[in-house]
């Protein structure tokens, strides 16, 4: 499913943020947004998710206005996971995935077999069946960020949006996540992810968006796109441009 927005404004704060932001993210495909710090990424995000409201423009999920839609119809196809997730609830991974069927019944509606497949499959997709009895306040960074990418994944969205998912996790437990939306990827699934490491955001995604003072400074794939100048001008510092020798993709590093 398709993702669309079309001169999207946003405001936090009172203060306007986002500007006039037009964008398709296609069905399948991979787009990672990147920026420097308060560049209007996660305000992007949130838009794109009806999380907040545009001042001006709109988002069009499936070709259909996502304002327009019921909210369990948007929960239906998009889910989103955000930056800030609670680490304390006192939760089996299992009864946090669960919880992802919320959008598909109404209240005391019993649980269906296509509800206990769907959360079979969330934790399956997420390599959490060793730990489906595990208390999330027990799971290290990477299990807890699988186990609610698992809730978001029970609720079988065709769009998945991911405000920094490799946030406060080491390098290791940085690519077991992202391996596991790259294989989620190839299965069909949309997947828009905020992240900061350049060199991590050029290795998985089909596509790189840069934001740099609200506005889109670049769009394409990360080999077209990562170039010395462009990071230059939208972080502020110099930049020196490697290439992986496994999989050729540009490494950008600071040069100072």
């Amino acid at each position: 499913m398709n993702l669309r927005a079309e001169g999207l404004t946003l405001s936090y704060r009172g203060h306007e943020v986002v500007h006039d932001v037009s964008l398709e993210v296609a069905s399948g495909e991979f787009a990672v947004i990147v920026g420097p710090n308060a560049s209007g990424k996660s305000t992007l995000l949130r838009g794109l998710a009806r999380v907040m409201r545009p001042d001006r423009g709109r988002v069009l999920l499936g070709g259909e206005p996502i304002a327009d839609l019921d909210s369990r119809e948007v929960a239906r196809r998009l889910a989103i996971l955000p930056q800030m997730l609670s680490m304390d609830l006192d939760l089996a991974v299992e009864e946090l995935v669960w919880r992802g069927r919320t959008p598909h019944h109404r209240l005391m509606h019993p649980a269906t077999a296509e509800d206990a497949a769907a959360v079979e499959a969330a934790i399956a997709a997420t390599d959490l069946d060793a730990l489906r009895y595990r208390s999330l306040r027990g799971l290290s960074g990477g299990e807890r960020q699988r186990a609610w990418l698992a809730l978001a994944l029970a609720q079988q969205p065709r769009v998945l949006l991911l405000d920094e998912p490799t946030t406060f996790l080491d390098i290791r437990h940085q690519v077991e996540v992202m391996e596991v939306l790259r294989r989620l990827n190839r299965d069909g699934l949309t997947v828009v992810a905020v992240l900061h490491d350049l060199s991590l955001a050029s290795r998985y995604a089909d596509r790189l968006i840069g934001i740099f003072e609200g506005r889109v400074a670049f769009d394409g794939p990360p080999e077209k796109v990562l170039d010395a100048p462009t990071l230059e001008r939208v972080f502020g510092i110099p930049m020196l441009m490697l290439r992986d020798p496994a999989s050729g993709h540009p490494i950008p590093l600071p040069s100072v």
